[in-house]
């Protein structure tokens, strides 16, 4: 029986029954012995609980007609003025292989389910989990404006799965300088001078156009994450390798490089397979941060260089460092 004034459609009565206790808790944040108590009718149900149900009912007649796919260009659409393209292209290919699958309305169970069941690293799986927390945490908002109610949002249950710490690579000065002279030309030379000295992600380095350069105090205008104008330094190297670079190649109104994003990706990979070193983005943004720091340079310095948003991806970052450092005053106890 209903509390006292509570009307309820009888048909949220038939949910208590046709759902499992692990579901029903997970709607109405009660315990599971309370639930199993209720299915057994050892107590009646509580308003909170069949305020639950009668959401959840609602919800499921409200969006029967909005398909995944719609769901997500909608989701996408609504963080196109805050992010960058490629983490737009991130969202978009986690969630069409996972949404697809687990629909807009899956229980907790069944994303967990989604998740071990991938033969990807813990890395991927974090991932995924990542992409579904944006996207369900905005589906069960009222910013979505579909009245998805949050008391019944599957990510709230659901457990991040644990992404070992590990610590990442990055290059010394001399694996640096080692690229540079594999350079088959000075348009290569410049771009690895430049990401190693300015610490710059690989959109803001691409799109880079003559205007955005200070020669006088050697700093350059990017778009970083999210569209924001930033700053970013480069030295006496990376000033020597670009004005001869220019002198070389006259930019028709696009990029100082003549080529995207692809063809420096591409670039980086055959460097990597001429030298056997690290030779990607990431990696160089790292040996940024690495070299500025077994140089003296603080940790809120570097971040504010580097334009992170955070201090913990710089000490991310810089682990290294600090073990190096660590290292160099380490006395083997038995020998």
């Amino acid at each position: 029986m209903p509390p006292d004034g509570f009307e309820v459609p009888p048909n949220v009565f038939k949910l208590l029954n046709k759902l499992s206790v692990t579901r029903l808790a997970e709607l109405s944040n009660f315990s599971k012995s309370y639930i199993s108590q209720v299915k057994h009718g050892k107590c009646p149900p509580s308003r909170k609980l069949l305020q639950a149900l009668q959401d959840f009912k609602g919800q499921g007649q409200r969006h029967t007609n909005l398909e995944p796919c719609q769901a997500i260009q909608l989701f996408l659409k609504s963080r196109r003025e805050g992010l960058s393209q490629r983490t737009l292209e991130f969202y978009e290919g986690y969630l069409k292989k996972a949404v697809l699958r687990l629909g807009l309305a899956p229980s907790s169970g069944a994303v967990n389910s989604f998740l071990n069941s991938l033969s990807c690293s813990e890395g991927g799986k974090h991932a995924y989990f990542r992409a579904l927390r944006a996207f369900y945490r905005w589906l069960y908002s009222p910013r979505s404006g579909f009245n998805f109610s949050d008391r019944v949002n599957p990510i709230s249950w659901v457990d991040a799965p644990k992404v070992p710490n590990l610590i990442l690579p990055s290059l010394t000065v001399e694996q640096v300088i080692t690229l540079i002279d594999t350079c088959p030309n000075l348009r290569d030379k410049a771009i690895v001078a430049l990401f190693t000295e300015s610490g710059l992600r690989l959109s803001e380095l691409t799109n880079i156009k003559p205007s955005d350069i200070d020669w006088q105090n050697r700093i350059i205008r990017v778009l970083g994450k999210g569209r924001k104008e930033a700053y970013a330094p480069f030295g006496e190297l990376s000033a020597q390798h670009l004005k001869a670079w220019l002198t070389e190649f006259q930019p028709n109104g696009s990029n100082i490089w003549g080529i995207n994003k692809w063809g420096i990706e591409e670039m980086l990979k055959q460097l990597k397979a001429k030298t056997g070193l690290p030779c990607n983005s990431h990696t160089f943004r790292r040996t940024f941060a690495c070299l500025l720091r077994k140089a003296g340079v603080d940790t809120m310095t570097i971040k504010d260089l580097g334009r992170w948003e955070s201090l913990e991806m710089v000490q991310r970052y810089t682990r290294s460092v600090t073990f190096q450092d660590s290292l160099k005053f380490y006395k083997a106890p038995l020998s």
